[in-house]
This record gives structure tokens, C-alpha cells and sequence, in this order.
């Protein structure tokens, strides 16, 4: 259902209404009385700033002082790049930068703004910290893994006192677009497929980035992105169109931005992508009518890198003075890149094209977000060199690396129980373009990494492994090519090894932004290299490096164990060592599902039944591929251990719940295993009959458990009566009695229903 525009209240309208003062006290610690005074502030320099300084508010630019840590120090020249951007500064031309880090230069880049401009406005520091600064955590994919939402926060957490050491404001993360086409490269940014998975890691992670105070230097104000329906590019092929219905807008691709903006994010960030026709970086119905007129939201939205003028690119606008006009007017506050807005702005404006009122409203958010962090009172915040250097790269948190890095890793398969490996009197072959590398572990995002703290597998394998232990490394191929000689050295490895641990998959380049892949397999030359190894008939232990689901096939496929460790960070070597060697056990599950073949792409779980539902590959004429079954190889939610934990019928509190009741379901978990184990059950439901069709299954709910040794739990889940809305066909939540069936499963493709009725 969509809502006519909302016209603009005033500033006495706002405060009376209380949208703006509730709005901005949603962020962590700010009062009425200190929102009140913020806007005070605000609107008396908003009074006094002429166009052009308002424009300038508006602009984001590359910050050419601190993009790497050879950038200008104190003291040094300025080359002619700086010296131009430095001049726009201290015109009051340029509001904001971004991409640049360095205590040491925050001071003197903060103060061409602060003592040298007329109006004394500090700068908004701005960066792409998305896991991580100088230690680098999970790939956001990667840690939604170990479906812990504690530990997301945490390492936000830690990232943002890091980047605030370093004198950032502002980071362009959490990214938190569903991801259900595995073709896309931006997968590996968001949290996978599931919406309450997408909801909950949003939400965390807004948290860990913002803090409790967003006035410490240890607060990054959190911007979720990309607004909205960007995962959804047809073909997954990366800036694509999408189209949608409303419906599945709604249910699926708004959601996490709403758990964001709940959390006390104060910034959002425009798409690429066009939606049903119309850019998102020029879509009022989003930007405006949605996001303001229905939310709420009081903060501002910030364009993705030149997204505004890729208007033209689209057929959407005429040229770069209408893709101004057109963006500024659908609601994109703030421009990255482009100098499109301080260009444009202030002719359309004397031209009546558009209102001084638009532009005053956009620099309000963008001056009440810098007052929110405080940076009217402590410009300098994150100009203390001491404090960069004891937090950056530090002990606690390479250590967190480390948890998260374990915490994220998923055992995909496990034959005769081949892992965890003897740390003693055991020859290991590690073959693979992974096993040595220490630059490919990152992952992609990583741009400020301090490659120093790299640990390599071959580096935690040696420091885990004991005597009697021995290590062979052998690249065999590159990572999208062969090598000369390079799988005749690797068999001789192999040959002589006890287990050989091959390490393949996707390098940081094959999983980014603009790295679609129409073909989401193993690249040839490594298969080619797993097809020759798995020959010499010892065991094989695949270690998969990837930023998405992959296909598997041949002998990776056929391997008897494979671990899913994605791009884990700086701590990669000693995470994988913990699980290889059993210091720890596997506890992560899968965000994403693996198809059998890629052309199933977009795969997701909770897909629709259709009229025609395949219950075997035998049926004809029923919703399946002639090569494969509408399954997942390894399903979401998958993910083994190092116990086998049974689990037995779902049992009802009830067989029907009440109107605006509940009920409990509960399963119980017996481990006939040597070592306890760690479990997390899923509650996943289906309703059977509806006004508007539903997924064969949706996640409703989990619990981490562990089960002991040779021992049994009970666990149980409530069920409520709100878990059962859905959109209906106005687009409202409702619920509608019925039959429903639920689960308590391991994963989305596990376990026997049981059912209830809901009676009105």
C-alpha cells in the first residue's frame, strides 16, 4: 500500500510533534533537552550559512590526506590533489570525507574546517570499516555463520574502537541486503538469506558500531545499506535492475533496514540498483514516503559512490544538473564523490527548481548528525596517536579474531569421522593456492588491514602441530590457472602424506562488488588439481576459502570432509587449526544454501511450494530441473560437529493455539558422542493455507545448546502468536486461523513436522 507524500513539517511542528526528538533519542544516550539544543545550534548556523556553504554540507569527498598511512603528516607538503581539496574545505565546500584514517592527521585536516572556514563546521570522517581496521574479523557472511549475534556486536565493537582511534565518524557498514542469488559478488557483505538471521545481525552489528554513547571517540555511527533491494539484481549480476512486487519487498528487503534504524542507526545509504523501474538513488516512494513519511527515520542518506549521477546512466535523468534535482529531491541528503550537489544545487535553487526548504532540511540532518556525535564540542575526537596504536592490532582483539574466526567455520561433511586430526606422528600434505597465502584472507572490504598480522594456514598449522607432526605445502595451481609442474608436485605430496588438507575456492576478487559470477563452481584448474590428489586415494579434507555458497562437484564434492571457512580474517591459520585438530569443535551453521548446480541460482530455502511441488526425481511434470532436485546440497542451517546429536519428534505444548496466544514446542537432543556437543535448533514453521501463499518453511526462532557426552537435554521454543503474521493482501500484518506445520530441525531441509491449529 503506498502513502501520498508527506508534506514537510516545520521546526515547530517537529518539536512539538516530537518526530525529530524521538527520532534522534532512538540512538544511544541522547536526551530530549540535548536534541532540542542540538537543533537550536543547527538552525542558527543554518540561518547564517549561504548556499554555497550549504551545498557544501551536502558534498563527500575522497579524503586525499589519510587514505593510507603514507599519506600528509604534519609538517608535510601538500601535493596539488590536497591543496585543491584542501582549499574546497576551508571555502566551506566540502562537508564530509571519506576513506581516509590516521590519528596523526585528524587534527590537522579536522582544523582546516574548524579554524579556517568561515562558519567552523567540523568534518564528518567517514570509511568502509566492514570487518574490521587493522584487525580484520569474518566477512560479514562468514561470521552470520556462526549464527551469534553476541559475537557480531562484539566485533563491531571492537572495529569501531579501532576506526575511532583512527579518527572515523562514520562507517558504511552494516551492509544488510538479503542475499539469495549466490551468483552476486556482494553476498559475502550481508548475513545471507533468511530475514530474521538479516534482522537480527543488522541489528547487533548497528549496536556494536554505535556503542552506548555516539559522543565517545570509540562510536561509529553506523549507515545500513544499500537502500533497498540491491541483493535482489536480476541474474545476480552485480548494479542490475531489480523488480519485485511490493509484497516481497516488504517482507523480505525492507525488514533488516527497519531492525537497523530500530537499533539507533542515524545514516542509510542509496543503492545502484533501479527498483521496478526507478533508481533507488532517485526513488522518493523509498526515500521519502517510506523511510520518512512511515518509519520515521531522522537521520540522513548518503549516496553510494556516485550513485546520484549514474541517474543519466539509468535513462532516468537528463543530465548531471537533473540527477541532482531528482536525487536531492527523492530524499538523498548527502552526495559521495560526484561534486554533483555543490556544483548544481545552488543554481537550481536561484532557478526555483528546487526549495531552499529541501536543501535546509537535508542540512539539518546532516549538522543534527554531528552533533549527535558530539563533534561540535570535541572536533579532534580520534586525533590521539597513543590510543591508535595501543588499540589497533591489539592482543584482545586478535584474540576475538581468532573466536570468530572458529565460531564461523561450518563442517559441511564429516565420512567416518575423519576430523579432528592427531596433532602428533601424522604426515600432512596442505595443497592448494591457500595453504602458504597471506594475502587472500582478508577477504574482500578489508582496506585498511594490517597484512603483518596475517596467520596463514601453513603458520597455524605448524604452531598447533606436535612431535612426530610433519607438513608438506604444495601450491598445485593458481587460484584461476594452472601451474607448470604444479599437480605432478602436489600428487608427490599427496603420496606420501597420511591426510592431505586441500585448500581451494574463491580468491578476494572472485567475491566483491562488480565479481558476479555466471558459473559459481570450483575454478577449473583447481578441480583439476582436487581430481589428482583425491587419486592417490589417501584422505582428502577440503578447506573451502569463499564469499558465497558454492557449487561443489567431482572431488571436492566427493571429498569425505569439507569445512566452509570463508575469508575468517587476520586470525585465519590458528582458527582453522583450532577446529582441524579438535581444540575446538565445528559449531557454525550455515546463513546461505548450497546448491547442487549453479544454474538453480537463486536458490533459497523458503521458497514457495508452486501447484506442482516434486516430492521425488522420479515424478514428471512437477517444479524441478532435469539435472537435480529443487534442494540444497547443504541446506541453510546446516552444520555438522564433532558429536552426533539425534534428535526426536517435535512434541506440541497444545494441538491448537488460541487467538492472540501461544504455544511451546519442544524436541529432545541425545548425543551418542565421546565429547560434547554444541547444537543449535532451529523452530521453523509453515502454514498450510493462507490468502497469500507461503514459503514451504520460515525460521522463527533458534537456541544454542550443548548436549553432553553421551547425555540427553530437553529443549524447548515458545511459538507466538505474532510469529504467525504475514503480509496479507493490503500489504497489513495479519494472521489467519488454520493448520500450521512446525519444526525444531537442524537445518531447513531436516526433520519431521509437527502440527497445530490456530482457532480464532
Amino acid at each position: 500500500m503506498r502513502h501520498p507524500p508527506l508534506p514537510a513539517p516545520t521546526r515547530r511542528a517537529l518539536l512539538a510533534g516530537g518526530a525529530l526528538t524521538a527520532g534522534l533519542m532512538m540512538a544511544p544516550r541522547i536526551a530530549a533537552a540535548q536534541v532540542e539544543a542540538n537543533l537550536a545550534r543547527v538552525d542558527a548556523l543554518i540561518a547564517r550559512m549561504t548556499i554555497e556553504e550549504k551545498a557544501g554540507q551536502l558534498t563527500l569527498q575522497n579524503d586525499p590526506f589519510r587514505w593510507r598511512p603514507e599519506g600528509v603528516n604534519p609538517g608535510d607538503t601538500l601535493d596539488a590533489s590536497q591543496e585543491e581539496t584542501a582549499a574546497e574545505i576551508r571555502a566551506g565546500r566540502i562537508g564530509a570525507l571519506f576513506n581516509g584514517v590516521g590519528a596523526a592527521t585528524t587534527r590537522l585536516v579536522q582544523e582546516m574546517a574548524v579554524k579556517d572556514s568561515r562558519l567552523g563546521i567540523p568534518l564528518l570522517f567517514a570509511a568502509d570499516i566492514v570487518h574490521g581496521l587493522k584487525t580484520t574479523f569474518p566477512v560479514p557472511l562468514g561470521e552470520a555463520a556462526s549464527w551469534d549475534v553476541d559475537l557480531a556486536e562484539r566485533t563491531a565493537r571492537a572495529a569501531a574502537v579501532e576506526g575511532g582511534a583512527a579518527g572515523v565518524h562514520q562507517t558504511y557498514a552494516p551492509m544488510v541486503d538479503i542475499g539469495r542469488d549466490q551468483r552476486w559478488g556482494r553476498v559475502v557483505e550481508g548475513s545471507g538469506e533468511d530475514v530474521l538471521l538479516g534482522n537480527l545481525f543488522a541489528a547487533a552489528r548497528t549496536k556494536g558500531f554505535q556503542g552506548d554513547d555516539l559522543k565517545a571517540w570509540s562510536s561509529l555511527l553506523a549507515c545500513p545499506k544499500h537502500f533497498v533491494a540491491y541483493g535482489a539484481a536480476q541474474a545476480g549480476l552485480d548494479y542490475n535492475s531489480t523488480d519485485m512486487s511490493e509484497l516481497e519487498l516488504r517482507s523480505v528487503y525492507l525488514p533488516a533496514f527497519k531492525a537497523a534504524f530500530d537499533a539507533g542507526a542515524l545514516s542509510t545509504m542509496s543503492g545502484f540498483n533501479d527498483l521496478n523501474g526507478v533508481p533507488t538513488s532517485g526513488n522518493k516512494w523509498l526515500l521519502t514516503e517510506i523511510l520518512r513519511g512511515e518509519w520515521g527515520f531522522t537521520g540522513f542518506v548518503v549516496s553510494d559512490y556516485t550513485s546520484e549521477q549514474e541517474l543519466v546512466a539509468h535513462g532516468y535523468a537528463a543530465d548531471d544538473r537533473d540527477a541532482t534535482r531528482l536525487a536531492l529531491m527523492a530524499g538523498v541528503d548527502m552526495s559521495m564523490k560526484s561534486g554533483l550537489y555543490i556544483k548544481h544545487i545552488p543554481g537550481l535553487v536561484q532557478a526555483g527548481e528546487v526549495p531552499m526548504a529541501r536543501v535546509d532540511e537535508a542540512v539539518r540532518r546532516v549538522l543534527m548528525t554531528k552533533a549527535a556525535l558530539g563533534l561540535f564540542e570535541n572536533p579532534y575526537r580520534g586525533s590521539d596517536v597513543r590510543t591508535e596504536r595501543r588499540v589497533a592490532g591489539s592482543r584482545e582483539h586478535l584474540a576475538l579474531a581468532r573466536e570468530a574466526g572458529r565460531k564461523s567455520i561450518v563442517m559441511l561433511k564429516n565420512d567416518d569421522g575423519l576430523l579432528p586430526l592427531a596433532k602428533a606422528g601424522q604426515r600432512i600434505a596442505l595443497i592448494g593456492p591457500f595453504g602458504a597465502d597471506r594475502a587472500d584472507l582478508f577477504g574482500p572490504w578489508s582496506i585498511f588491514k594490517d597484512e603483518t598480522l596475517a596467520v596463514s594456514l601453513e603458520q597455524g598449522l605448524r604452531a598447533a602441530m606436535g612431535d612426530g607432526a610433519s607438513l608438506s605445502v604444495v601450491k598445485g595451481s593458481d587460484v584461476e590457472a594452472p601451474l607448470d609442474g604444479g599437480i605432478e608436485a602436489a600428487v608427490i605430496a599427496a603420496s606420501q602424506a597420511d591426510v592431505v588438507l586441500l585448500a581451494i575456492g574463491e580468491s578476494t576478487n572472485m567475491s566483491a562488488e562488480a565479481q558476479s559470477r555466471a558459473d559459481i563452481g570450483i575454478p577449473e584448474p583447481q578441480l583439476a588439481l582436487a581430481e589428482a590428489v583425491a587419486a592417490t586415494g589417501k584422505p582428502v579434507v577440503v578447506i573451502l576459502r569463499h564469499g558465497r555458497a558454492m557449487e561443489l562437484s567431482g572431488a571436492v564434492k566427493d571429498a569425505p570432509a569439507i569445512l566452509a571457512t570463508w575469508f575468517l580474517g587476520s586470525e585465519t591459520g590458528h582458527a582453522v587449526a583450532d577446529i582441524l585438530f579438535g581444540d575446538h569443535a565445528p559449531t557454525g551453521r550455515l546463513p546461505v544454501s548450497f546448491p547442487h548446480l549453479s544454474g538453480q541460482s537463486p536458490f533459497h530455502y523458503a521458497h514457495k511450494s508452486t501447484g506442482r511441488p516434486a516430492a521425488s526425481r522420479s515424478e514428471g511434470f512437477k517444479a524441478q530441473f532435469r539435472e537435480t532436485s529443487n534442494t540444497a546440497l547443504y541446506p541453510f542451517g546446516h552444520g555438522l560437529t564433532y558429536a552426533p546429536v539425534a534428535y526426536s519428534a517435535v512434541r506440541l505444548s497444545a494441538p491448537t493455539m488460541a487467538w492472540n496466544g501461544g504455544l511451546t514446542a519442544t524436541v529432545t537432543l541425545s548425543n551418542s558422542g565421546s565429547r560434547e556437543a554444541s547444537e543449535v535448533v532451529q523452530l521453523y514453521i509453515r502454514d498450510r493455507a493462507a490468502s497469500i501463499t507461503q514459503p514451504v518453511r520460515l525460521l522463527k526462532g533458534f537456541r544454542r545448546v550443548i548436549v553432553p557426552a553421551g547425555g540427553s537435554v530437553e529443549v524447548s521454543i515458545p511459538l507466538t502468536f505474532a510469529d504467525l503474521l504475514f503480509l496479507g493482501p493490503d500489504l497489513e500484518p495479519t494472521v489467519e486461523p488454520g493448520l500450521f506445520d512446525v519444526w525444531l530441525a537442524p537445518s531447513a531441509q531436516a526433520g519431521e513436522a509437527a502440527q497445530f491449529t490456530l482457532n480464532r
